[in-house]
């Protein structure tokens, strides 16, 4: 079964205090639908239209489990004190294998 993948790329980080309770509240919400942070900050080289601010991937078992952890209760708690301090892109995507 194909793993599926969060991947978030942001733009902006307007306040960084809601991004910092986003995190807190997103790895409660993450942690139990079996996410496992891969890449979270670090360095990064943008090629193209990239854009080298923040970058999150997140595995999961499932694009499946992917899309639940994002719809479950305690994620959208997570989003709401993240609100409008950040602007990113955010998608869930299935791997190839």
């Amino acid at each position: 079964m194909p793993k599926g993948y969060w991947v978030s790329v942001y733009r902006t980080i307007s306040d960084p205090e809601k991004l910092a309770a986003y995190n807190k509240l997103a790895s409660l919400a993450v942690g139990p639908m079996g996410g496992r942070t891969l890449v979270r900050g670090g360095r990064v080289v943008a090629y193209d239209a990239g854009i080298a601010e923040r970058t999150v991937l997140v595995e999961f078992d499932s694009f499946e489990q992917a899309v639940a952890a994002r719809e479950s209760a305690a994620y959208q708690e997570a989003l709401a004190a993240l609100s409008d301090g950040v602007e990113r892109d955010f998608r869930i995507v299935e791997g190839i294998d």
